[in-house]
């Protein structure tokens, strides 16, 4: 018997790993108990391209952490950690959250505005990356204190941004509307080598009512005022860069693709200037460990997260096992911390068995110990 284990992380207790091993501790358990032959077990990191998706693949795909100084979202310089996944020379994997460099958290509230905001350190990891030997890119661009279009990343890995006068702009949400020309003559030669997949679970385009600025610039910060300005200015990016960079007439324009408008215009950078993919944040990490070709050839697939309830279905990691589980007709199980009440029926039209392992009233901080003692008991029950 073989059982794939690929849980999501319980947040704030336990890591994607660690909730994988507390199972596969918990079914080696029952099958020592009843003298049977302990399955073939494979855990595997399971993440949604947010926060936590460094430390699941690192821990699970037997990477290494680099924490290098870079920019911040204002002037001061922060720490960042990303991960590196080996591969052949040159052919390395880094897996970057850009709210490591750029996010929320590292701007004080009363400081937070991102005309002021700049993912300049975004575009430093990258090359940091660059420079260990990889040329694929994992990215999860979530969190993010910046409504700049990328232009600090870009700006970071050679490209210039200037005025009608030929000066450089500046590298914030409030210097796109000056932007007059691309320059690209020192864009990094290796970045046509690399490819770049971006973990991006929102649909809004760059601009208009639906965009970056709109609906994401109040919690950063802006005023209805800089919201204009913000929307205005990266409007005007896209003209420009579309000039420097044109489509083929067919194609729709990079700025109107659901996603453009995530992490203040990240998305469009990717998309316009470097090639980037956008692309389901589970979906991208299920793919990168392989998880279909090891459910393929498993018996029972096994799941879960912190608390399931119907947000879970919309996108969310457990969901995708799920899945794929059903495509490739394997039983599927989720053990979760909670269950939302009301929810169940729901859940149960995915899973085949979805089992709420913490007592009303139980810490999450014990969430290793129930996690195991509740697989523990479902494997020793008859069937």
């Amino acid at each position: 018997m073989k059982v794939v284990i690929a849980m999501d992380s319980f947040k704030g207790s336990l890591t994607s790993w660690e909730a994988g091993h507390a199972v596969a501790r918990g079914i080696e358990k029952a099958y020592r108990y009843q003298s049977r032959d302990i399955p073939e077990i494979t855990v595997l990191p399971l993440a949604d391209g947010g926060e936590g998706t460094v430390t699941a693949l690192i821990q699970g795909m037997g990477g290494v952490y680099r924490t290098v100084k870079v920019r911040g979202p204002l002037t001061a310089q922060v720490e960042a950690t990303y991960g590196i996944i080996p591969g052949p020379e040159n052919a390395q994997t880094a897996v970057i959250e850009m709210a490591a460099a750029a996010g929320l958290w590292l701007v004080p509230e009363k400081e937070r505005n991102p005309l002021y905001t700049t993912t300049y350190g975004v575009g430093e990891l990258i090359l940091h990356a660059l420079s260990k030997g990889c040329r694929t890119f994992l990215i999860g661009i979530g969190g993010s204190a910046t409504n700049d279009g990328g232009m600090g990343m870009l700006s970071a890995l050679g490209f210039e941004f200037l005025d009608s006068q030929g000066r450089e702009t500046g590298i914030c949400g409030k210097d796109l509307e000056r932007i007059a020309s691309i320059n690209t003559i020192g864009k990094h030669p290796l970045l046509d080598e690399c490819h770049f997949r971006i973990a991006c679970d929102v649909t809004n385009p760059l601009c208009g009512p639906q965009g970056a600025a709109y609906v994401y610039g109040p919690q950063k910060g802006a005023s209805p005022k800089d919201i204009v300005k913000l929307d205005n200015g990266l409007c005007h990016f896209s003209q420009v860069a579309a000039k420097k960079f044109p489509r083929l007439p067919e194609s729709p324009a990079n700025k109107d693709i659901p996603g453009a408008g995530a992490a203040g215009g990240l998305g469009f950078a990717f998309l316009q200037f470097l090639n980037g993919r956008l692309e389901s944040g589970s979906d991208m990490i299920m793919d990168a460990i392989g998880l279909e070709n090891e459910v393929i050839n498993a018996d029972l697939v096994i799941t879960g997260e912190g608390k399931m309830d119907a947000q879970t279905l919309m996108g969310k990691a457990p969901a995708g096992v799920a899945r794929l589980a059903k495509k490739h007709n394997k039983r599927i199980l989720s053990f979760c911390g909670s269950v939302t009440p009301g929810s169940e029926k729901l859940l149960n039209d995915v899973f085949d068995k979805c089992i709420s392992v913490t007592p009303p009233g139980a810490s999450f901080q014990q969430a290793s110990e129930w996690l195991q003692k509740a697989v523990y008991h479902y494997f020793i029950q008859p069937r």
